[in-house]
């Protein structure tokens, strides 16, 4: 009988765990909180003593898990499985992977949870196991991952696929990680926000500034709720950020030459016509013998992606497999 893969999605607020068959379907999930206190020194435990639950219930058996996939936040090593820092659950210079094998007894691989992600995705969502794949998460911030040549592209030091760190403008906003004009500082939730509140400023009269006025803040939904009503503000935002991304992936696919983009997190679900633009700005700047061979497509499977992602991840290790 094949066994099956525990999946784990570590996150800033909880902690996704699934139990993945091999054909990467998930039998169970579930979650829990994700400790913060002593800079997280008891995440690695709450984890394996949540998975102990399940096994002395007897909705688990030890004997027939395969291993444990994990993707975390941060800087990975992934042959090691250290995280090197992990900035919002406070966890610096952490051997995950060791210290989870001591515990379960059970083989550990790690790896940044946007590469997780994209695995998951590519495994069993909308990138239909392409070999050559870019995938960019648009939430809070900007997080992304690359498939070249099957497998994820980590990097000397687990850097690659940062996508959110591209400058996009020398002279633009502070961004999270030190530099100024990061991609994510205008292609996020964040950054689109930011250029709301600089309409809202040039333009004190518009409905944007009312909406603001009325409700004290404004969000991503409120910018793509007021440009179906033909808000004029909102549509530039729209249009200023679809095309700064269309921009940054017609250049990252003449490097990479993928089959797939796919748009994922809080500010695709704005839907087809969002992803539609972003396409067209694509189209536009890219070599048309790239964007000949490319689809932008919405990702699929949403907070599932991170726990498949990670048994793709087990899959891999122990099999020697690659998309």
């Amino acid at each position: 009988m094949e066994k099956n893969i525990i999946g784990i999605d570590v996150g800033g607020t909880t902690v996704k765990i699934g139990i993945i068959n091999n054909d990467g379907n998930i039998l169970d999930k579930w979650e829990i909180p994700t400790n913060k206190a002593d800079n997280g020194a008891f995440i690695l435990t709450d984890i394996w003593n949540s998975i102990n639950q399940k096994i002395a219930a007897g909705q688990l058996q030890k004997d027939d898990i395969a291993g444990i996939g994990v993707g975390a936040p941060g800087f990975i090593e992934e042959e090691t499985g250290n995280v090197y820092e992990a900035v919002n659950i406070g966890w610096k210079n952490i051997e995950m992977a060791r210290e989870l094998k001591t515990i379960s007894g059970l083989p550990v691989f790690v790896q940044n949870d946007a590469n997780i992600a994209v695995l998951g995705e590519n495994w069993k969502g909308a990138g239909d196991q392409s070999k050559n794949l870019i995938a960019i998460t648009l939430g809070t911030g900007v997080g992304g991952g690359i498939i070249a040549n099957g497998t994820i592209l980590n990097g000397e030091n687990g850097t690659a696929g940062e996508i959110g760190h591209i400058t996009v403008d020398p002279e633009g906003y502070p961004c999270n990680c030190g530099r100024e004009g990061c991609l994510e500082t205008i292609c996020s939730a964040t950054g689109m926000v930011r250029q709301a509140m600089n309409k809202i400023d040039q333009h004190p009269d518009s409905t944007l500034a009312s909406l603001y006025r009325k409700n004290g803040n404004i969000t991503t939904k409120d910018i793509f709720d007021l440009a179906k009503n033909d808000e004029t503000h909102c549509k530039d935002i729209i249009e200023h950020t679809a095309d700064v991304l269309g921009f940054v992936i017609a250049n990252l696919a003449t490097l990479v030459n993928p089959s797939k983009i796919l748009i994922g997190g809080g500010v695709s679900k704005a839907g087809d016509q969002f992803i539609d633009m972003i396409d067209n700005y694509f189209c536009k700047y890219a070599l048309k013998r790239v964007s000949d061979v490319c689809d932008v497509k919405i990702a699929q499977l949403g907070n599932d992606a991170g726990i498949i992602g990670a048994a793709f991840l087990v899959k891999q290790k122990l099999e020697n497999i690659t998309f």
